[in-house]
């Protein structure tokens, strides 16, 4: 009979491939050099991506023109073109996918379940419903509407998280009572569209479908700040991640305070969701398929956060480019192509489950 023992604080535990060494509540972690090398490939295929999108368009830009475009040396036509017109949309579907990336990340690591998105437990409609009431009923600009879909978001988690809690909170709980909560705020989010006058609902129909076509590059700047300060703790936060895949049992014997993290966890989750649906509405299932795309890839036994946020970037800024490309010149919202990816990966899991079974 083979028995197990706790490891005291300060000796080496050994997950597979990693090494997780416990010393007065720090974490480090050995770094997997094919995760890094996949992700280096990621953030290659994204930026070639991005030129490809810049390139093309209603007016064709040859690659040498779009690299003096963006270096300054080109004329002023193309400067404007490539910098001011094509350049932030690139970029803002290249951050929104990394946001989505890492907040399905960090809601299947909680939840131990490749379903644990944000659009799937209902954070997505809770932020969605946040900023359609700011939107429909008051009327206000960006920031009240991001202000909005923040508070919607974290409200709708701190009912998910109420009434998934018995003595602890289990991923498959937290999932059903998140599908539930997740039908309801779709049905309140219906009721507000009748409620609206014409103009406000096509505005809200447009943008409730998850588009990039008009942003510009003032929305640009609070987007890279406020992702750039979401960052530091979501990274922060990935070592706690890590443990709590092992269960809270083996987490809290490890010295982390599982109730604790997780709650930080879902604000850092929600404030990434919140920021993706603010600018461009609710964009579904990136936060879904990255993740378990990334897993695959790096090959790895739980969900890297910077892996799942490159390949949530990849997987964006390819959507947004064929949903400008493809119907030409109808551009259509970059959520139309995304939905059609996550159908696309339903198909392949459930092909994948029955041929296990």
């Amino acid at each position: 009979m083979s028995t197990s023992t706790v490891p005291a604080p300060g000796s080496p535990v050994d997950f597979g491939s990693r090494q997780v060494t416990a010393q007065r509540k720090l974490w480090s972690f050995t770094v997997s050099l094919r995760g890094v090398v996949v992700t280096a490939v990621l953030a290659a295929l994204t930026c070639a991506v991005m030129i490809i999108s810049i390139g093309s368009g209603s007016t064709d830009i040859p690659l040498s023109e779009v690299l003096g475009g963006l270096l300054g040396t080109a004329d002023d036509g193309t400067i404007l073109v490539v910098r001011e017109w094509r350049l932030p949309r690139a970029l803002l579907a290249g951050l929104f996918g990394l946001a989505l990336g890492m907040s399905g990340a960090i809601f299947q690591s909680l939840t131990r379940n490749p379903l644990g998105s944000p659009d799937i437990i209902g954070f997505s409609a809770g932020s969605y419903s946040g900023a359609l009431v700011v939107l429909l009923i008051t009327g206000g600009g960006y920031f009240a509407v991001a202000l909005g879909a923040l508070t919607g978001g974290i409200l709708t988690a701190f009912v998910v998280f109420v009434l998934a809690y018995r003595r602890g909170v289990q991923g498959f709980r937290l999932i059903i009572v998140g599908i539930g909560v997740s039908a309801m705020l779709s049905a309140f989010n219906t009721y507000l569209m009748l409620k609206a006058a014409p103009g406000e609902q096509l505005t809200a129909a447009v943008w409730g479908s998850g588009s990039l076509n008009g942003l510009t590059i003032e929305t640009l700047l609070p987007v890279l700040v406020v992702l750039a300060v979401l960052l530091v703790p979501a990274l922060a936060l990935a070592p706690a991640l890590r443990v709590l895949e092992l269960g809270d049992d083996a987490a809290g014997s490890l010295g982390s305070r599982p109730t604790t993290a997780r709650l930080a966890a879902i604000l850092v989750g929600v404030a990434l969701t919140a920021l993706v649906t603010a600018s461009a509405g609710p964009i579904a299932f990136i936060a879904l398929v990255a993740p378990q795309i990334a897993r695959r890839l790096t090959r790895s036994a739980g969900v890297g956060l910077i892996a799942a946020g490159m390949t949530g970037a990849l997987l964006l800024v390819v959507s947004d480019c064929l949903a400008q490309r493809v119907f030409a010149p109808l551009q259509l919202p970059v959520g139309i192509v995304t939905v059609s990816i996550g159908g696309l990966y339903f198909i392949w899991l459930l092909v994948r489950e029955t041929r296990r079974r």
